[in-house]
């Protein structure tokens, strides 16, 4: 390995870690109703807002009223981009003419971009019209990245009030969530990447003549603004069916490294949020460092195992050096590494490679980021979410070994939020094996494997861990585009997304209504080097005992055949 590529395995995350703090502490201030730079300006179009849908900013919820505003605002607007799927015939802005997408394919569309997953079984440049990718899918972006760090900020109240009836307003933190944090930093991000020769435009598809003489039609289409938001709400639904492997969504260097950040900076800053909400900063460095200790765990394995190439052409005698298969050229193995493993443990799913073309032990480092609920960092709010169920399941580990009632964040934890923590915990994970039971069980499942044996398991694994965790990358090898792949992932997508949030809120609401238990001698402290420690294993282990055997059926054993020269 080079001197560059290590430079890009250590840069990366120190520079991400010195803009998640800053962005975490400009987050709690706008949650927190304080003011901020950006105060001047989008306040009154705050309170414009809330005068034009008749909103008191004032007037707070319980986590049931909460939840139902979060479950309704869901429910309209997948309705609504289904709706507009099926009549974009008939409307502006097609200058390809496209028709009605086919239902199953709509269906399965809405609910994906609703629960942040964008999870793309359609060709997007060949599907959607101009009106449907800004209208329905850009607006999705917008809202499902919203809804998620509003839950989050519900949760983080949870914490921090005593003897509270109430978690906030949702109509409230989703207007300020959209106001200062989404658009500033998609109006910056879009300018830098049209700079850099992303496509933002809306004229119809380019004809070009190419060398040999032939005719080539070159989409172009309004990119750049669906490719800022698709990465800083980690969305993750490209314009283009190539994602950011295209070089009109994603062309240089620079749009790559910026594009990485955005997908992880709002989900690394929430722990910060976190620890300036609560007063208690080392609380959220705590939570940060066992997300970064996880990240950069499977990073290395990662990187490892793609720098060092095939063990085929290994036992051929040809020095493979690294596996370039599927990769981009302009960006190379590590970078590829990086976005994939980026990609993965947040929910947004974008690529600027191919994953089916990584090695076995790859795709299970890929696979084990999904599988475990998407916590390490996870989804713009939810990857929080997650992490604290496990630092409820933790501290009710520590409690039985000290023989004492578990307390987090000044908080005594009780039956129920155990209950609700293990159902966010155990809920996708159920889903996807039982849903990949079923696949690999019926001749409508295996109908769309593009390989066999173990890589052919690992296709379909895959797909239901991407579904169900709210990811949306694919292995690329599974033609996901019929009726039971829609259908079933469908549910996955929504069933994985309320999984999460509503019992959530339910643990926020429990909390809000607790008195804030003082720190004794007897305590066990949360900040400290061993709850990191123990939070890491407590994530591991839940997720090695619950996936290990299809683990072993899907990457590892293709991961041995390999060794000793048998593919699929």
């Amino acid at each position: 390995m080079t001197t560059g590529n290590w430079l890009c395995l250590i840069l990366f995350p120190l520079i991400l870690t010195i803009m998640a703090f800053p962005m975490g502490e400009y987050m709690a201030k706008v949650f927190s109703g304080g003011r901020s730079f950006l105060t001047p300006v989008l306040s009154p179009v705050e309170r414009f807002l809330y005068r034009l849908f008749a909103v008191d900013p004032k007037e707070e919820m319980s986590w049931k009223t909460y939840a139902l505003s979060l479950v309704l605002f869901n429910i309209i607007g997948i309705a609504v981009l289904f709706l507009l799927q099926l009549i974009q015939g008939f409307l502006p802005f097609n200058p390809q003419q496209f028709g009605a997408v086919r239902w199953d394919t709509a269906l399965n569309t809405a609910i994906s971009f609703g629960t942040n997953t964008n999870w793309q079984a359609y060709s997007g440049e060949q599907t959607m019209s101009y009106l449907t990718q800004m209208l329905g899918l850009t607006v999705q972006n917008f809202t499902s990245a919203a809804i998620g760090i509003a839950a989050s900020i519900a949760v983080i109240r949870g914490f921090i009030r005593k003897s509270a009836a109430a978690i906030g307003n949702f109509w409230v933190d989703l207007t300020r969530t959209v106001l200062y944090i989404l658009l500033p930093l998609v109006i910056i991000v879009s300018f830098v990447l049209v700079s850099q020769g992303v496509v933002q435009t809306l004229s119809p598809s380019i004809e070009a003549t190419t060398l040999e003489g032939g005719k080539q039609v070159i989409a172009v289409g309004p990119v750049a603004s669906q490719v800022a938001i698709k990465q800083i709400g980690t969305n993750g639904g490209g314009f283009f069916n190539a994602n950011s492997a295209h070089p009109l969504e994603n062309p240089t260097p620079l749009t790559d490294f910026l594009e990485l950040l955005s997908l992880l900076l709002i989900a690394a800053a929430l722990p910060f949020t976190l620890g300036a909400m609560l007063k208690n900063r080392r609380q959220g460095v705590a939570i940060f460092a066992a997300m970064m200790v996880l990240y950069l765990a499977g990073l290395g394995v990662f990187a490892w195992t793609e720098m060092r190439g095939s063990p085929l052409l290994e036992k051929a005698g040809v020095a493979s050096g690294m596996n370039m298969e599927g990769k981009e050229a302009r960006f190379g193995v590590v970078n590829s590494v990086i976005f994939a493993q980026s990609t993965t443990v947040t929910s947004c799913g974008a690529v600027n490679s191919m994953h089916d073309s990584l090695l076995p032990l790859s795709g299970l480092v890929l696979m084990f980021n999904m599988a475990i609920g998407e916590v390490i960092f996870g989804g713009v709010g939810t990857g929080l979410i997650g992490m604290l169920s496990y630092a409820i399941l933790t501290m009710f580990l520590a409690g039985l070994m000290i023989g004492r009632t578990p307390e987090l964040m000044g908080k005594k934890l009780e039956l129920f939020e155990m209950v609700m923590a293990v159902v966010i915990i155990v809920t996708p994970a159920i889903l996807q094996l039982v849903l990949s039971s079923v696949a690999i069980s019926t001749q409508a499942g295996i109908a769309s494997l593009g390989n066999t044996g173990p890589h052919g398991l690992s296709e379909i694994i895959y797909a239901f861990a991407s579904t169900s965790g709210n990811n949306g990358s694919a292995f690329a090898g599974l033609n996901a585009n019929t009726i039971f792949y829609n259908l079933t992932t469908s549910l996955a997508m929504i069933i994985g997304r309320f999984s999460t949030i509503i019992p959530a809120l339910a643990i926020a609401g429990a909390l809000a209504q607790k008195k804030i238990v003082p720190v004794s001698t007897a305590t066990f402290p949360t900040t400290s080097s061993l709850f990191i420690f123990m939070l890491v294993c407590v994530v591991i282990v839940v997720g090695a005992l619950t996936f290990f055997p299809v683990f072993t059926l899907g990457p590892l054993l293709e991961h041995l055949l390999m060794a000793v020269g048998k593919t699929f």
